[in-house]
C-alpha cells in the first residue's frame, strides 16, 4: 500500500527579451542559458527514463512569454547560432588544455555535452523545445499548466479588476495555441494570491493553482490537513499549498543538497578566468566579461579556493541525494499518514531553472530520484489533476493572501525602489479599457494595430520581473529600462490614435515586441 503521494512542480518563466537589431544581447543570453542548463537537460532526462520504461510524473509551467520566445524563429535562429559558439569555444579549449592532465577531462566534457544539447535540439526536438513538452504532455507523463500572460504581480494589478482578468484570458489562449489544449492548472505568478482571484480563475476554466503553505495555515478556517492535502475555494477551484520540508532539501544553498562541496561552483566560469584576447570572441563585445557556461570548479568550500570539478563525481552524488530525498519523504508520510484520514500528500514546488542553471547536477538528481521512486514503490509521484481524481472531496476554505516572496507577502514587489512602476500600470489599464470600448464594435486597420501593440506594451510592462530586479538589485538599469520603454511606446501609440502614425516606429515594435500574435485589443473591453 502507497505511503503517499508527491506532486512535484517546476515553474519554468523567464521574462519576454527581444533584440532583433542586435546579434549579441547580454539579456537574450538569460534564456540561451536556461534552455542549454535546464530545458534541454530535463527533457533529455526526461526522454532517458522513458527510454527505460521508468514512469515519471511531473507538473510544469511554461509561462505564456517563456513559450512565446521558445516558438520565436528569431530567437531560435539565434540560440542555434549561439550553440554553434559554444562548441567552437569547446573546440578551442580541448586544444588549450589536451597536454594539461589537470583541466582536459573537464574541458572534453563541457564540449561534449554542448555537442549533445545541439543534437538533440536539431533532432528529437526538431529545433523546438516547446516539441519536447508536448511529447510527454501528450503521453500524460507531465501537467504543462500556464501562468500569467506575462507573469504579472496579481494582487498589485488587482486595482484594475479588468487588467487581472486579461492577464489570466491571454494566458489561456496562449497556451491552446502553444499546446493545442486549454490548461487545466496554473501556477499564479509568485505564487501571489488575494481574495476572490479563485472566481477569475473558474471563468477561464482554471481547476487548480497553487500557494505557499502559510496561504492555507492563515486561511479561514485553516485547513485541517495543513498542506497535505488540496483545499477548494468558494468557486471550487483547486489550491496546493508548497510544503516548507521538501523545499528546503532542495532550495536551500547552506542545507540543501546544491550546496554540497563536490558539485560546480556557478561563479567559477572562463569567461573570468582566462586572459581577454583569449576569451574576447566568446564574451560581450563590448568586452564585458560574462558566463560562458563552461565552469571548471567544484564548491569546495566557503574561501576564493577551488579545486577542479569531477563530473563523475558529482553524478555519483546526485544518486545519494536522491535516496536521501526519497528517505526523507518515506518517513514524512510515514509520520503524517498517523494523523489523517486519507494518504497524504506532499507538493515540492521549484523555479525550474534551479536544476541545471544553479545547481548544475539537478536534472540528473531528479533523474535519479525517479528511478528511486520506481524501484521501492514506497510512495508515487502524480499530477495534482490525478490526485483530485484520487480525492475529489476536500475542505472548502478561503485562502489567506500571500505569496512566495521573501517574508511570504506582496513587499517585494511594491517598496520604496519600485512602487513608481503601478501608478503607470493603473493608468494604462484605465486607457486601454476606454479605448477597447470606444472601439468595441472595431476600428480601420492601423488603428487596430496600434491599440493591438498598446495591448502588448501594457502587458510586457505589467511583467513581476521588473520590479522584482529592482527590488533584488539584479540588472537594476535595465529592468527600469524595459519598464520605462514599455510605458513610453504605450503613450507613443496612443497619442498616434486620430493623428499621424509613425509606421516605421509601429513596425519595428511589432517586430520587436511580437509576443502574443494572436492578441486583440478588444480582450480589454467591459
Amino acid at each position: 500500500m502507497l505511503k503517499g503521494y508527491w506532486v512535484p512542480v517546476l515553474h519554468s518563466h523567464l521574462p519576454f527579451v527581444k533584440h532583433p537589431n542586435y546579434e549579441y544581447f547580454l539579456e537574450e543570453h538569460w534564456l540561451f542559458e536556461a534552455i542549454s542548463e535546464c530545458y534541454i537537460p530535463l527533457l533529455k532526462n526526461l526522454k532517458r527514463l522513458y527510454d527505460e520504461g521508468i514512469d515519471f510524473r511531473l507538473t510544469i509551467s511554461v509561462t505564456p512569454p517563456l513559450a512565446e520566445m521558445l516558438d520565436d524563429r528569431h530567437l531560435m535562429e539565434k540560440y542555434e547560432r549561439y550553440l554553434d559558439r559554444q562548441i567552437e569555444l569547446g573546440n578551442k579549449e580541448c586544444q588549450r588544455t589536451q597536454d594539461d592532465e589537470v583541466y582536459k577531462g573537464i574541458a572534453n566534457f563541457y564540449n561534449d555535452k554542448f555537442v549533445e544539447i545541439k543534437e538533440f535540439f536539431t533532432d528529437f526536438l526538431q529545433r523546438n523545445v516547446l516539441n519536447g513538452y508536448r511529447f510527454f504532455n501528450d503521453l500524460g507523463k507531465i501537467e504543462v499548466i500556464t501562468c500569467g500572460a506575462t507573469h504579472g504581480f496579481l494582487p498589485l494589478l488587482s486595482v484594475n479588476e479588468k487588467a487581472v482578468e486579461v492577464q489570466i484570458e491571454v494566458a489561456v489562449a496562449s497556451h491552446k495555441k502553444h499546446f493545442k489544449k486549454p490548461p487545466k492548472g496554473i501556477w499564479l505568478p509568485e505564487c501571489a494570491y488575494y481574495d476572490r482571484l479563485d472566481k477569475i480563475l473558474k471563468e477561464n476554466g482554471i481547476e487548480f493553482f497553487f500557494v505557499d503553505s502559510h496561504s492555507l495555515v492563515y486561511g479561514e478556517p485553516t485547513a485541517l490537513n495543513g498542506v497535505y492535502a488540496p483545499v477548494y475555494t468558494e468557486y471550487a477551484v483547486a489550491a496546493f499549498a508548497r510544503d516548507p520540508h521538501s523545499a528546503k532539501q532542495v532550495w536551500s544553498s547552506k542545507e540543501g543538497y546544491p550546496g554540497d562541496v563536490n558539485y560546480r561552483d556557478f561563479y567559477r566560469d572562463i569567461g573570468y578566468d582566462l586572459e581577454y584576447d583569449y576569451i574576447k570572441d566568446y564574451i560581450d563585445p563590448d568586452g564585458t566579461r560574462v558566463f560562458t557556461g563552461y565552469k571548471y570548479h567544484k564548491i569546495t568550500g566557503e574561501t576564493d579556493y577551488k579545486e577542479v570539478y569531477d563530473p563523475y563525481v558529482a553524478s555519483e552524488i546526485t544518486k545519494s541525494h536522491a535516496a536521501d530525498f526519497h528517505y526523507k519523504r518515506e518517513q514524512q508520510f510515514e509520520h503524517l499518514g498517523k494523523y489523517m484520514d486519507r494518504t497524504p500528500m506532499v507538493v515540492s514546488p521549484y523555479d525550474a531553472e534551479l536544476f541545471g542553471h544553479w545547481w548544475f547536477e539537478g536534472p540528473d538528481f531528479l533523474y535519479n530520484l525517479f528511478k528511486e521512486i520506481s524501484d521501492k514503490h514506497i510512495f508515487k509521484a502524480v499530477t495534482p489533476v490525478e490526485y483530485l481524481t484520487m480525492y475529489p472531496q476536500n475542505q472548502v476554505i478561503n485562502p489567506s493572501a500571500s505569496s512566495w516572496g521573501d517574508e511570504g507577502y506582496y513587499d517585494v514587489w511594491l517598496n520604496e525602489g519600485n512602487s513608481w512602476i503601478y501608478r503607470h500600470l493603473h493608468n494604462m489599464a484605465d486607457d486601454i479599457i476606454n479605448l477597447a470600448n470606444t472601439y468595441h464594435n472595431g476600428a480601420d486597420f492601423n488603428t487596430t494595430r496600434l491599440l493591438n501593440q498598446m495591448t502588448k506594451e501594457l502587458l510586457l510592462a505589467q511583467s513581476s520581473d521588473w520590479a522584482f530586479l529592482v527590488t533584488t538589485k539584479t540588472a537594476v538599469e535595465y529592468s527600469e529600462q524595459r519598464t520605462k520603454e514599455h510605458i513610453a511606446n504605450f503613450q507613443t501609440l496612443k497619442n498616434m490614435i486620430n493623428g499621424d502614425i509613425d509606421f516605421n516606429l509601429l513596425e519595428e515594435l511589432e517586430y520587436k515586441n511580437s509576443i502574443f500574435s494572436f492578441i486583440d485589443y478588444r480582450v480589454f473591453a467591459s
